[in-house]
């Protein structure tokens, strides 16, 4: 049986990857993006570049959206030219981007009109994980349509879990973006703590990453720390975002996040002193600064 046409919308940092490993695992992968040199990236893996989301969606069985934010998801959906008045009916929308669990079941309210089934279905891992095909999927919405979906996502990712109904999967995204950055905030006073008292880094963190102390984030951000090397695999910018998701849905809910209210703070603190572009393991240099270290 042959694998379903994907349509691919959004190709930066994350989706480029993702999109290929599909390509490489036979998926028929049409995709736009609004810089043309990332559609050439695709054609160059095997792809089809579209000039428009409407030519991207017409032919698809599969939509997959990979977008950095809520008004990019909305702005792609929505209108005469956007997914759900372009697609078949009986489509599936699978929507990877973070947003708020709001927007995902506003979403997938729309779609039904349109006769397009929806599952939100955020990932973490990072770039590292998108290139691996690594990544861990946390899905929301019908069931059945997961289901169908399992073959796809598990081409991209080791861990995919159906969550729930429609916006738990961006619940759990939200959950997973408090727990990275309180991690990270950890393991950045972790390393201005040891160097100020003049251990040897390496070693510490090769001995704190075999302890109790071990984390996913300790062993993926490990040279970033150690070299302060912030290239961009999930910047600033975006963590600050999903913080900000974060703050209002447990609001909604009434849920009391003072250890999440206070590293929102400090995200939004190095953005503020425009490190927003870089990766989020330079919450290292907002500790450093308030350290007395220059950075």
């Amino acid at each position: 049986m042959p694998l379903p046409h994907v349509a691919w919308i959004g190709l930066g940092i994350m989706g480029s990857p993702m999109a290929e490993n599909l390509l490489k695992a036979g998926y028929p992968v049409t995709g736009y993006t609004l810089e043309p040199h990332k559609l050439d990236r695709l054609a160059a893996a095997g792809g089809t570049p579209a000039a428009s989301v409407r030519e991207a969606v017409a032919d698809a069985a599969v939509v997959v959206t990979m977008l950095p934010a809520d008004p990019q998801v909305t702005a792609v959906t929505s209108g005469d030219d956007g997914i759900l008045a372009c697609a078949r009916p009986g489509t599936l929308l699978i929507d990877m981007s973070t947003v708020g669990p709001r927007t995902a079941t506003g979403l997938a309210a729309r779609a039904a009109s349109h006769g397009v089934r929806v599952l939100d279905a955020p990932v973490s891992g990072g770039e590292a994980g998108a290139v691996e095909g690594a990544l861990s999927v946390m899905a929301g919405g019908d069931r059945a349509d997961f289901d169908e979906a399992v073959p796809l996502l598990r081409t991209l990712g080791t861990t995919v879990v159906h969550c729930g109904p429609h916006g738990a999967g961006q619940t759990v995204k939200a959950a997973n973006q408090l727990i990275v950055a309180a991690n990270i905030q950890a393991c950045a006073e972790a390393v201005v703590f040891l160097e100020k008292s003049g251990v040897d880094l390496a070693a510490a963190l090769d001995v704190l990453g075999g302890g109790l102390a071990a984390s996913a984030v300790l062993t993926r951000k490990r040279h970033n720390l150690l070299a302060r090397d912030f290239t961009p695999g999930f910047r600033i910018d975006l963590h600050h975002k999903d913080m900000g998701i974060l703050t209002a849905a447990a609001r909604e809910v009434g849920a009391a996040l003072p250890l999440g209210s206070l590293v929102a703070t400090l995200v939004a603190a190095v953005r503020a002193q425009g490190d927003g572009g870089l990766d989020h393991a330079a919450l290292l240099r907002g500790v450093e600064r308030l350290s007395g270290i220059a950075s």
